[in-house]
């Protein structure tokens, strides 16, 4: 297939349902479209909305129509995904100015992002007057680049087209790397739900022998071999080998992903050779530690919870806990940021300080009962 690129035919729209505006079924001569694709748990995609809105409104004489395409949306089946958006657009954009479709399919992304090496939302494209594509890439370009569509002076500009072949080249290795990677799980993931642990096998050893850098698939396969099929005999020489090769990268999210495999509570571990897994432990927590040393100023959260239970397991409780507090301290203060994700790390830490202590713990207005470690404790209010 052709890249999509400036210049090439607009591809067609093929979607599911709209949820806002009237059906559009081909781009009209004489006017230009702007085709976004966007998602409602993208940050920046929601935050860019008011953006679109204002363009709808400024252009609109000028024969701009603006087409958002929710074609990436979380959901266990596509009507559920519509109903979710559906609900969503109606409680934050009521007053929306622009057209929204809804495809689950895939078939936009196969026309229009993968085509174009688009790697990520949001990403905009501009159909012009003739049908043609004159812009790619993000939105908050558009207040440069849809005045001189719009006056003819963008399409011809050779410093445009140079950096459209640069965009191109830049976005087309991690293009066709996310393609392989979907290949893979559009494979593994069915065989995963249906338990059929022999094909999952295999799809996951084809990932790796594609992308053996991939920490996906190399965390996948130690899960499957040790934690579903709990074949110790197989998945024994791959945990040895994933310790191994994430301390010689010394990288953290490496080391931290293989950690998890070894000690976190909701895993079954008790076919595991218990003095290997804890010498497995040692190595990567000081390895972990020696990276973000406790006592910086820059420590971060992520290793902090997972190397706890490395020493919660071996008998170090103190060390333990003390971990969890320090990584409480790297949140701030004990009242609580109205951020939704500092909370969710505050209410995740205090499931583990709960768990290591044993009794109710409670930081600021948040407070957390101790469980079986399973860390799906009841988070409650203080009060």
């Amino acid at each position: 297939m052709a890249a999509l690129q400036i210049e090439s035919p607009a591809p067609s729209i093929i979607v599911e349902s709209w949820l806002r505006g009237e059906p559009l079924t081909s781009f009209q001569p004489g006017k230009v479209y702007i085709v976004e694709f966007w998602a409602t748990w993208c940050g920046p995609c929601v935050d860019g909305m008011p953006h679109l809105m204002q363009l709808q409104e400024k252009y609109r004489d000028s024969g701009v129509e603006i087409v958002g395409v929710a074609a990436s949306e979380d959901a266990a089946t596509a009507d559920e995904a519509r109903n979710k958006l559906d609900a969503w657009l109606t409680e934050k954009f009521s007053n929306l100015n622009y057209r929204i479709a809804f495809d689950s399919t895939g078939e936009m992304n196969k026309l229009w992002m993968e085509p174009s090496f688009s790697v990520g939302i949001p990403s905009s494209f501009v159909v012009d007057r003739d049908g043609h594509i004159a812009f790619i890439g993000q939105p908050m370009e558009l207040d440069e680049a849809l005045p001189r569509v719009l006056n003819g002076s963008w399409r011809t500009s050779d410093q445009v087209k140079a950096a459209d072949a640069e965009r191109i080249a830049r976005n087309e290795p991690r293009a066709r790397e996310q393609a392989l990677i979907k290949a893979i799980y559009d494979k593994l993931q069915p065989a995963m739900k249906a338990e059929d642990w022999k094909t999952a096998r295999s799809a996951i050893e084809e990932g790796i022998a594609l992308l053996p850098d991939k920490l996906g698939f190399r965390r996948s396969q130690v899960n499957l071999l040790l934690h579903k099929m709990r074949d110790m005999q197989a998945g024994l020489p791959v945990m040895r080998q994933f310790v191994r090769d994430a301390i010689n990268r010394n990288s953290e999210d490496w080391m931290v992903a293989a950690l998890d495999e070894l000690f976190y509570p909701n895993f079954d571990h008790s076919h595991f050779p218990p003095a290997e897994r804890l010498t497995m432990g040692k190595q990567l927590s000081e390895h972990i530690l020696a990276l973000n040393p406790p006592e910086s100023d820059q420590c971060k959260l992520l290793p902090y919870p997972v190397t706890a239970l490395y020493y919660h397991e071996s008998g170090n409780k103190d060390r333990a806990i003390e971990l969890i507090e320090l990584a409480l301290k790297s949140q701030g203060g004990p009242e609580l940021s109205r951020d939704e994700d500092k909370q969710y790390a505050i209410s995740h830490l205090l499931q583990f300080l709960a768990y290591f202590k044993g009794e109710k713990v409670c930081y600021g207005g948040l407070c957390v009962a101790p469980n079986d470690g399973r860390f799906d404790s009841w988070i409650f209010p203080r009060g």
